[in-house]
């Protein structure tokens, strides 16, 4: 059954409604344009837009048009598709704010591999100034095994700054993933992008990697690390309202996390972190505590927006197993879901005293 598109509301002069692709179905499962007419239906005003549904945006192109002749290159479909991807968004009043993720990129060993993803940032920065004026790419830190990369705070530094410089202008926003190999915490990510001191490099903060790392504990059959994990986000956040540049943060993302019993499969999976096994299938829209959200994330939100005088893009990030489901009602059910969650939140923000 197909749910009715959510009435738009009233804009926030603070901040502007965006979504993840990937929060609105699988790219090999849902098509590109019914997400774009999904989040439109539902007051987004703009998207993040995920490589993969980029890629397979492309691969449609390439089939209806090169005739088996692979006379084009891949990168060669890519750009047309940015070109129309730009134009169906267009028609629909929305904006693409970022293109992502640009995996494990920082801290590579092997210099042929550094120089072979850096001639890829070249092919996104070009992505990029297709899809819009101001879309930035998102560098998110890696999780890379320890015998491939390096935690050298100088030489991620060093890379960070060379990504910045072979983009520019278009914008870089570096972000701490919970399970990161070295950078997992949105200090480290802030201290880098301080060090590395470019103009079109900044940062993205993301309520659940910023609580799944200081708070959570998905394995735990309370979900969380002990009492004191309260103590220690409240002094985290106390510390981004007062270190960070507002200006500097080119997007906050918003997503909750999902009470799973310790035992599901997807948390073990071998070989991956049970952060990232979590992250990839039980992440919900803020203020869903109905479908099992828990996460402390409107202490986190408050101090992203509300405590640090952030203005600008808000973007629903949820990577879900319910993504993957192929009834055809998925975009738009994700998408309605996200701006119930989008005005509940701000209810809520609202509610509550400042400091």
């Amino acid at each position: 059954m197909f749910s009715l598109p959510t009435p738009p509301s009233e804009p926030d002069p603070r901040w502007t409604p965006a979504i993840a692709t990937v929060s609105l179905g699988a790219a090999h499962l849902h098509s590109l344009p019914a997400k774009i007419e999904a989040a439109a239906q539902n007051g987004q005003k703009g998207l993040e837009l995920f490589h993969d549904d980029l890629a397979h945006f492309a691969k449609k192109l390439r089939d209806q048009l090169d005739h088996g002749e692979k006379i084009r290159s891949d990168r060669d479909y890519e750009i047309d598709a940015a070109h129309a991807i730009r134009k169906l968004c267009a028609q629909k009043d929305l904006q693409i704010l970022a293109l992502q993720p640009f995996r494990h990129f920082e801290g590579l060993l092997d210099p042929d591999e550094h120089a072979r993803r850096i001639h890829e940032l070249e092919h996104w920065a070009e992505l990029c100034r297709i899809l819009g004026d101001n879309v930035c790419i998102l560098i998110p830190s890696s999780f890379l095994d320890a015998s491939q990369i390096t935690g050298d705070r100088d030489r991620l530094v060093s890379d960070l700054r060379e990504a910045a410089d072979v983009t520019f202008p278009v914008r870089i926003a570096y972000e701490a993933l919970a399970w990161g190999t070295y950078v997992n915490t949105w200090e480290q990510s802030w201290e880098i992008v301080q060090r590395a001191n470019r103009p079109n490099l900044g940062i993205c903060l993301d309520t659940f990697n910023i609580a799944a790392r200081v708070w959570a504990d998905p394995t735990s059959p309370t979900g969380r690390l002990p009492a004191h994990a309260d103590r220690e986000l409240s002094k985290s956040m106390e510390r981004l309202v007062c270190d960070v540049d507002p200006d500097r943060v080119w997007m906050v993302q918003l997503a909750d996390g999902e009470r799973v019993d310790p035992n599901v499969p997807f948390l073990q999976t071998l070989g991956a972190p049970k952060l990232l096994s979590w992250s990839r299938n039980a992440r919900l829209f803020p203020c869903e505590e109905e479908r099992g959200g828990y996460l402390p994330i409107l202490t986190v939100a408050d101090a992203c927006l509300r405590g640090l005088g952030y203005r600008g893009w808000v973007s629903m990030e949820v990577f879900s197993r319910t993504t993957s489901d192929a009834k055809p009602s998925v975009p738009n059910d994700h998408a309605a879901r996200a701006a119930k969650s989008w005005q509940g939140l701000l209810h809520q923000l609202d509610s509550r005293k400042i400091g």
